[in-house]
């Protein structure tokens, strides 16, 4: 992919670009989350995205964050439309015993957020985030061949044109450095549903 399609939303303190690899170094206090069960609502972590209209695509992400050592470090793939419509999938480090893989969706300034526990010595994860109209898959894997859903979802605001990419941050008092490699964009590898038919 050609990073010179990709531009920051909040740009990083610091952070580097060699070839295909990013690296981000987190500032703490930032996180992604709108209002839902505890009313908080932080908007403040930078997204590195890139811009499109295309309908049905898959993008690809490989992220380490051998780092990672604090009570919600975490980096991961992202949608970002603006403050109130995005999503996310990351893992999210929680202590030396265990983690949250998970992803939140964000419809119209309201956040979810749906987790597994996974044992804390996963230190890296691809991500696969496909899109089919105004609808979202998002998708996890170990090696980067073996890929297991994570989410199906909507976005109310997704139909049109949409920006995606990477994000990082540390909602507490912490810092760590996430590397980013391996992006591409390829067609959609989430297929249409061969079940039940509409109505």
């Amino acid at each position: 992919m050609d990073l010179e399609n990709f531009r920051w939303t909040r740009e990083p303190q610091e952070y580097k670009m060699e070839g295909d690899r990013i690296e981000v170094v987190t500032k703490p206090g930032t996180d992604l989350w709108q209002r839902t069960y505890y009313h908080f609502r932080n908007d403040n972590a930078p997204v590195f995205q890139m811009e499109t209209e295309e309908k049905y695509f898959s993008f690809w992400v490989k992220t380490d964050f051998h780092e990672s050592h604090h009570r919600f470090d975490q980096c991961g793939i992202v949608l970002y439309l603006d403050s109130e419509n995005w999503l996310k999938g990351s893992i999210e480090y929680e202590n030396e015993e265990f983690q949250h893989l998970g992803s939140v969706v964000t419809n119209h300034g309201y956040s979810d957020w749906a987790t597994t526990e996974i044992d804390a010595s996963v230190k890296s994860m691809w991500y696969r985030l496909s899109r089919r109209e105004d609808d979202y898959c998002i998708e996890c894997s170990e090696d980067g061949i073996r890929f297991r859903q994570m989410r199906v979802c909507h976005l109310l605001e997704g139909a049109g044109k949409i920006r995606f990419g990477i994000y990082a941050c540390s909602p507490e008092e912490s810092s760590f450095k996430a590397v980013f490699t391996g992006m591409k964009l390829t067609e959609c590898m989430w297929k249409a549903h061969d079940g039940q038919q509409p109505d």
